[in-house]
């Protein structure tokens, strides 16, 4: 009678929010998701933080991390028999974790002297370890500055490496203009020296210099030069553009041209209305830059033909700049944090990228739980403002858009760059983790569990790929993208101090037990009061959970002390995973993971093929083959027809020592009940010996003196090694039958997975 109160207990939290008795405990910060459990001190762990912003170099290298520069570092050492490896790298690793320690405690600041501090903390009288230090600095070959996960990191690290890509884009530029100019200024130099002014005696002299003043008769000199060669003649309106096109090219501000030159523009701003008013306001001045580049080109090579080109750029720039003109001028960067995105912002911000303008917009989300609260019962936003605009922009289709958790900036690099390189506008939304009530948990941690938990999923679409989805747009830098939610092993000690370990899932209940604002949705439960009606939120979003339930959602924890605990979760808070998921899986089709009209397709190709009574197919082969293979044959599954079929004998022919034969096979389809029986089996008689099924477990899979697989044991394995054995068969003949484990993580995944094999 306790258990059965207890339970109702425990029911009438789920269905109201509310606690009853003092059996169920109030949830608070002590607690966080088993799985973070690992993750107490980020500053003794080796990971990919912090990053270097690195200033040398190519913008491929613009982005580092510490832990990847210290160990290439000394994997370069190599077996140089002068250094040490292994006491260089020791010593790399513990200046490694002090720069850790310091970051997390005062912030970002200079590589270089933070590096230097360290080795020097750490020395003390061991000079040692200052020459490890001394030797992994010169590998590193950089400079700048080292951020740890913060409030701050995004627009850190999204506006410095868009500096490296413009730094890059200026010095082409300046190159370029000063070809353009040189041979520009060369033109109107040559019709000065070509001319009569310019065959003076006295302009010979001064061209010559003083070196040979005494070798030269210049008056001579000046008479012949008269007398053999006319003089070169611009037109009044070609000296009148080229001297156009040098004033626009020295005095335009979007490039700098070094010292001397005008002060370039800044193209840096935190708000979409300033930097549209700037491009509108250079406008002008773009378009006749994009205009001087190109008649300039056309003016150094002698390819400018007055009769032709004037047509052509006379109303240049009047419909805009096109693509490739765009691309030459600078990027603007824009960056913003989702919640000063007004409607009216927001309007500013779709009108500029669906226009196709040089843009790059970094909006950054700090809190993914934001807005309407469960108590109002109107749901968690999950990042909406960004969600919004992430699916306008790419519903925009030639707008470059990224999206990740600041966790994932270093991993995601390589997406990062391209979309700052891209020739068309761009949106970045990331997610930086400080959202100010997730208590001591560090930014890093929460960033993470923000996309592992499909709060806040990465994802990229590059409309420069491909032209479909497939090429576009990819949701592959997920933890395990295929699945609803990321599967991890959680290893942990009992009472008895035996080891134990469990699969865990990590969903969004799991990331909201992260935040203070949603400790009421959860109620932890004593060891004493558990039962097997509590089941993992996995098996509450495939069971039935209407009117008065069975059974009562939980998620797993630790608390301070790193004890096991286990928390219920009210039903509103479910309502919000299921939201969740179904959003999660939206993506997934549009990333090309269980697309359901192709999964239809598949379906109905399957039912198709099933309706077949029999598959026949003939071999040509030599007599004896056939007649060796006959009885081999005679193995299939019970109905096959196996026949050998002799050829025609011509009398005349000479006897051959082959005579062709066929072996004709009609492999009658198994018995209803074989197919859709819940057992899991394998056509052993078509296996291959491929080793697939049996390196990925060979308790479960096994093979016959025939050196062919079977099932050897249903339940030494799990139904998630059955379903990926039989996607990974070449010849598809394992059949993973239904769960044996109702209870088993991802289960309507699998069991969807696991019907293109019945």
């Amino acid at each position: 009678m306790k258990m059965e109160r207890k339970l109702q207990q425990q029911i009438a939290f789920y269905l109201t929010g509310r606690r009853e008795g003092r059996e169920l405990r109030t949830f608070d910060s002590r607690y966080r998701p088993a799985l973070l459990a690992r993750y107490a001190d980020l500053s003794t762990l080796r990971y990919d933080f912090p990053l270097v912003l690195n200033r040398e170099g190519p913008p491929e290298r613009a982005l580092d991390s510490l832990s990847r520069m210290v160990d290439d570092a000394v994997e370069a050492i190599g077996n140089d028999p002068d250094r040490d490896r292994d006491r260089i790298g020791h010593h790399g690793y513990r200046v490694e974790r002090e720069i850790r320690r310091v970051l997390a405690a005062d912030g970002a600041g200079d590589f270089g002297e933070l590096w230097n501090s360290a080795a020097d903390r750490l020395a003390g009288q061991r000079d040692g370890l200052r020459d490890s230090a001394r030797h992994l600095w010169t590998a590193f070959q950089a400079a700048g500055e080292i951020a740890d996960a913060d409030s701050r990191l995004p627009s850190r690290v999204v506006r410095h490496v868009w500096k490296k890509v413009e730094a890059r884009k200026a010095e082409a530029f300046r190159q370029r203009a000063e070809r353009l100019l040189l041979k520009l200024r060369d033109i109107l130099k040559a019709e000065i020296v070509g001319s009569r002014p310019g065959r003076t005696p006295d302009r010979l002299k001064s061209g010559v210099g003083s070196s040979f003043e005494g070798a030269f008769d210049f008056d001579a000199m000046s008479r012949i030069l008269e007398e053999s060669k006319p003089g070169t003649k611009l037109s009044d309106e070609r000296r009148k553009r080229i001297h156009g096109l040098i004033d626009v090219l020295e005095r335009q501000r979007f490039y700098s041209l070094g010292a001397g030159w005008p002060e370039p523009y800044t193209f840096e701003f935190t708000s979409i209305s300033d930097a549209r008013k700037a491009y509108q306001d250079r406008h002008l001045e773009a378009v006749e830059l994009a205009k001087a580049l190109a008649v300039a080109k056309l003016e150094a090579y002698g390819d400018y033909h007055e009769s032709v080109h004037e047509v052509i750029f006379k109303d240049f720039g009047a419909n805009g700049l096109d693509a490739e003109a765009l691309a030459d001028l600078p990027f603007y960067l824009v960056y913003t944090d989702g919640r000063s995105l007004d409607p009216a912002e927001t309007a500013r911000l779709v009108e500029f990228l669906a226009a196709g303008l040089p843009i790059k917009v970094l909006v950054q989300t700090d809190d993914v739980l934001e807005a309407k609260t469960l108590a109002e019962g109107h749901g968690v936003a999950l990042g909406l403002r960004a969600r919004q605009l992430v699916e306008t922009a790419i519903g925009l289709t030639d707008v470059f858009v990224y999206q990740a958790s600041a966790s994932q900036l270093f991993r995601t690099r390589k997406s990062l760059l391209r979309g700052l390189k891209y020739d068309g506008p761009a949106l970045f939304s990331v997610f930086s983790g400080s959202n100010g009530h997730t208590g001591g948990i560090p930014a890093y941690l929460v960033a993470a569990a923000a996309m592992e938990s499909r709060a806040f999923p990465a994802l990229v679409y590059d409309p420069s790929a491909g032209s479909d989805w497939a090429t576009r747009l990819s949701v592959d830098d997920n933890q395990q993208p295929d699945e609803d939610w990321p599967v991890h092993t959680f290893a942990f000690e009992d009472e008895e101090l035996q080891a134990r370990k469990e699969e865990i899932a990590f969903t969004l209940a799991d990331f909201m037990a992260m935040d203070d604002r949603f400790f009421g949705h959860f109620a932890v439960v004593p060891e004493n009061d558990r039962s097997d009606t509590m089941i993992t939120v996995p098996e509450a979003l495939e069971a039935n959970l209407e009117g008065l339930p069975e059974n009562v959602p939980f998620v797993t924890l630790v608390d301070d002390e790193g004890g096991l605990q286990r928390a219920i979760l009210d039903n509103r808070t479910m309502l919000e995973v299921r939201r969740c998921r179904m959003m999660w899986h939206s993506l997934q089709e549009l990333g090309g993971i269980h697309n359901s009209h192709a999964e239809r397709l598949i379906d109905k190709e399957r039912k198709a093929r099933a309706t077949e009574l029999a598959v026949s197919a003939e071999v040509p082969m030599s007599k004896p083959v056939a007649q060796a293979v006959a009885p081999a044959v005679a193995g299939q599954p019970e109905g096959a027809e196996v026949s050998v079929t002799e050829p025609v004998k011509d009398p005349e022919a000479p006897p051959a020592t082959g005579s062709a034969a066929s072996v004709k096979v009609t492999a009658v389809a198994p018995a209803a009940e074989e197919i859709n029986g819940d057992d899991p089996y394998i056509e052993t008689p078509r296996c291959t010996t491929c080793n697939e099924c049996t390196t990925l477990n060979d308790r479960m899979f096994a093979y016959n003196e025939n050196k062919q697989a079977y099932i050897a044991d249903a339940d030494a394995g799990t139904f998630r090694q059955l379903v990926e054995a039989a996607e990974t068969c070449q010849v598809a003949i394992i059949h993973p039958g239904k769960p044996r484990n109702p209870k088993e993580p991802g289960l309507e995944d699998l069991i969807r997975r696991a019907a293109e094999f019945e």
